[in-house]
C-alpha cells in the first residue's frame, strides 16, 4: 500500500467523500476516437493516446481525486475477439501510463490512478474460469508495474467470474475495489446483472480483503435501492458511479452512446445527494456522463 493510497484511505475514514472521475470510454468516443470491433473503445491508448491523456487531465481539473485507466475493454478475451490479442500487454500498460502521465502533467501528485479491470465480453465468448484467472493475474501485474495505485474491478455481473477476477487482481498485492452492476428483478430483489441476488454476491465476498464496494454502471433511478441492499449486508466503505444511456442510438453500431439523452449534471447531483445521505464514501460517474457532471459534483462538495 503506497503513501498516496494510504492518504486517501485516511481521508475517507475521516468522513471525506472521495470524487472518482467520470466515464473515459464514452468520453473519448465523444471526442472522436473510433471503436474497435468487439472491444469498444479499448484501443484508444494506441490509436489516440493524446485524447485519452487529455480526458484524464480534464477530469483532474474538474476535481476528480481518482482517475480510472481506459482499460475496461482490454482484457485478453475481449482483445482476442477484436483481433488485437497481441496488444494485450501494450494496451494495458499504456492505459495506466497515460493516466499517470496526466497526473504528472497536471501537477496533482495526490490523485490516484486506478487500473480498471473487467471481464465483460461484447460477443458473449466467455473464457474458462482458469483462463480468466490467468489473464487477470497477468493484467493486474502489468498495471501494477505501469504505476497503478490500486485496482478497480468494473461491471462484475456474476458471482463465479467476479471471485476469479478478484483473486487474480489480489495476486498483484495492490488494494482492489469491487464494482458491481445491478438490476432489480420482477420480485423487487436487487440482483447482479445476471440475476443472482446481490446478497449472495456479498456473501461470497466476505472472506476477501476488500476496502470498498461500488454500485457502478447501473441506472441512476435504481441506485438508492441498490445501496440499501448493499448496506444491509456490507459494513465496509461504499461508492457509486452510475451510468446514463438516454435513448438508444438507432444505427448499426450497437455500442454507440446517445449523449443527447444523458441525465443532466444538475439532475445527477440531485440524485447523488440522496446517495450521500446513505453514507457513501466515493462518488463518480460511468458511461455517458462526462466532465461537466464531475465539475458540478465538485462545486457542490466545495460548498
Amino acid at each position: 500500500m503506497n503513501n498516496r493510497y494510504q492518504k486517501l484511505v485516511t481521508r475517507m475514514n475521516a468522513g471525506e467523500l472521495i470524487l472518482i472521475d467520470g466515464a473515459t470510454g464514452t468520453e473519448i468516443e465523444r471526442r472522436g476516437v473510433p471503436q474497435l470491433n468487439n472491444a469498444w473503445n479499448g484501443g484508444g491508448a494506441l490509436s489516440h493516446p493524446s485524447v485519452v491523456r487529455e480526458v484524464h487531465q480534464d477530469y483532474i481539473r474538474a476535481g476528480s481525486q481518482i482517475i480510472i485507466s481506459n482499460t475496461f475493454a482490454t482484457c485478453e478475451h475481449t482483445l482476442r475477439d477484436a483481433g488485437m490479442a497481441e496488444h494485450f500487454e501494450t494496451l494495458n500498460r499504456r492505459g495506466v501510463e497515460l493516466a499517470v502521465e496526466a497526473r504528472d502533467q497536471s501537477h496533482a501528485p495526490d490523485v490516484l490512478v486506478a487500473g480498471g479491470i473487467s471481464y465483460w465480453s461484447f460477443t458473449g465468448n466467455k473464457p474458462s474460469l482458469s483462463a480468466l484467472s490467468a489473464s487477470v493475474t497477468d493484467q493486474a501485474q502489468i498495471m501494477k508495474n505501469a504505476g497503478a495505485d490500486f485496482l478497480m474491478l468494473e461491471m462484475m455481473i456474476d458471482i463465479d467470474r467476479m471471485c476469479v477476477t478478484l483473486e487474480g487482481a489480489l495476486a498483484s498485492d495492490l488494494p482492489v475495489w469491487v464494482g458491481v452492476t445491478c438490476m432489480i428483478d420482477s420480485q423487487g430483489v436487487v440482483c447482479l446483472r445476471n440475476g443472482e441476488p446481490l446478497s449472495s454476491a456479498l456473501e461470497s465476498l466476505k472472506d476477501y480483503k476488500i476496502p470498498l464496494i461500488s454500485i457502478m454502471h447501473t441506472e441512476v433511478d435504481i441506485i438508492t435501492d441498490c445501496l440499501s441492499a448493499l448496506n444491509e449486508s456490507w459494513v465496509g466503505s461504499t461508492g457509486v458511479y452510475a451510468h446514463s444511456r438516454g435513448d438508444r442510438v438507432k444505427n448499426q453500431n450497437k455500442h454507440a452512446w446517445d449523449f443527447d439523452g444523458v441525465i443532466s449534471p444538475e439532475a445527477y447531483l440531485q440524485a447523488s445527494n440522496e446517495w450521500c445521505a446513505q453514507g457513501i464514501n466515493a462518488l463518480g460517474c460511468c458511461c455517458g456522463l462526462g466532465v461537466e457532471h464531475i465539475k458540478t459534483l465538485r462545486e457542490s462538495l466545495a460548498t
